[in-house]
């Protein structure tokens, strides 16, 4: 008899309570097919059966199951996640995709989405999305002019705040913006949980946050040109390229408080992660690999306008000139601690790129800021200096790091 190790016992069970109808604690689950959402409904009527589930599940706490099919569900967008309302899938994030055997697709827990005009779901408090995948099936691998501009597939709500929302174990295939949480001072989104999520918005952004006051989470998530590959292989090089010159971050972060990030990807985009002015946080092991900025960190304050930044590695290398390549790029006020950073750069034939940085961080600005810098190790930059020091009113001491001659670095400018 085989043998289940507890989480396969676990996760066995409780889709046993969700086709049962309910979990061991009488919490109700339904199947999105019993609201007759089918994979042969057009994508309007499986969007509005779909809704009529949601209502269901926001008036009982209850969840959707998005029963594993082999062809896709087709949905239209327009769909909001009403409050107490969840809707889960059978994945955990599946990297390179699922793939039917006989056609170019995804199978399980798939929303198969086309609509151009409006974003996919809008997600309001206390919700949950978690095991689905997302499919753009008509996005090019090969042609950046055929590049469709879709709306975020899962948007914020714009006319209420929305508070504690759980993102899990989502894959995207060809969404042009995954995650929109951009809200307003009026409506701010509080307590949202963005973990292992995988993609590769053609829009460059893959999650960005503003007026979030109480503590995002942006968790084991990974971005990379070949998140479909089993299903119909990886982007060319000239899709990656237009990309990066549309000049956006993959993560970015506004008007945040005491942001917490960890164990973040990305691949072939323009920024890595954008920190900025009104935001303070950590960031922790993330890798951020053929970009033209890694880290942008801003600040409007001198009082808590501060990043603790470790473990981490960046590879910089992409650009229309060297000059415009920076693994790190620091500004305006407050503090950056920066400690076990590492930047390297060399060539890579997924994207077009120029092998090398100018520099290893880049201090810019006329206003008085700190930087301290523990053990980083710098190189394959052009620069005589592996700090480009155009801030005179910056105080920046590194200590015991490594240049690109691998001899220690231990230098400081004081600031005016």
């Amino acid at each position: 008899m085989n043998k289940l190790n507890c989480a396969t016992l676990v996760a066995w069970i409780a889709i046993q309570a969700v086709v049962a109808g309910a979990d061991a604690a009488g919490q109700p689950f339904k199947s999105i097919r019993e609201f007759g959402v089918l994979a042969s409904n057009s994508p309007e009527l499986n969007r509005d059966h779909l809704q009529q589930g949601i209502d269901w599940a926001a008036k009982v706490g209850g969840a959707l199951y998005v029963e594993p099919t082999d062809e896709p569900y087709p949905v239209a967008g327009g769909l909001v996640l009403k409050m107490n309302a969840s809707l889960i899938g059978a994945q955990g994030p599946v990297g390179r995709g699922t793939r039917h055997p006989e056609k170019a697709q995804p199978v399980g827990s798939v929303l198969r989405i086309e609509d151009e005009t409006q974003p996919f779901i809008v997600v309001e408090s206390a919700t949950q999305i978690r095991g689905i995948q997302f499919w753009y099936p008509r996005q090019p691998l090969n042609d950046p002019a055929k590049i469709i501009p879709y709306p975020p597939t899962i948007q914020v709500a714009k006319n209420k705040a929305a508070q504690g929302v759980t993102l899990s174990c989502l894959t995207f295939f060809g969404e042009f913006m995954a995650m929109d949480f951009n809200s307003s001072r009026s409506r701010p989104c509080e307590q949202i949980l963005f973990e292992h999520c995988y993609g590769y918005p053609l829009g460059g952004e893959f999650i960005r946050i503003d007026y979030c006051y109480d503590i995002p989470r942006i968790l084991h998530c990974h971005v990379n040109p070949s998140n479909q590959r089993f299903i119909k292989g990886g982007y060319s090089r000239s899709v990656v390229d237009s990309v990066v010159a549309r000049k956006t971050f993959t993560y970015a972060i506004n008007h945040t408080d005491n942001a917490q990030m960890m164990d973040l990807f990305t691949f072939g985009v323009y920024g890595g992660i954008y920190l900025g002015p009104a935001t303070y946080g950590q960031l922790s092991n993330f890798n951020l690999d053929c970009v033209t900025v890694g880290l942008h960190k801003l600040g409007d304050s001198t009082f808590n306008r501060n990043w603790q930044i470790a473990q981490g590695s960046i590879i910089a290398n992409t650009g229309p000139a060297v000059e415009d390549i920076h693994p790190i790029i620091v500004e305006g006020q407050g503090h950056t601690a920066l400690a076990n950073v590492e930047s390297f750069s060399g060539g890579n034939g997924a994207l077009s790129n120029l092998g090398k940085s100018q520099d290893f961080m880049l201090v810019r600005g006329s206003q008085h800021l700190t930087i301290s810098l523990v053990g980083c190790r710098m190189r394959n930059y052009a620069s005589p200096n592996p700090i480009t020091y155009a801030n005179p009113k910056a105080a920046i001491q590194a200590v015991a790091c490594v240049d690109h001659s691998e001899k220690f670095f231990n230098q400081t400018w004081s600031g005016e």
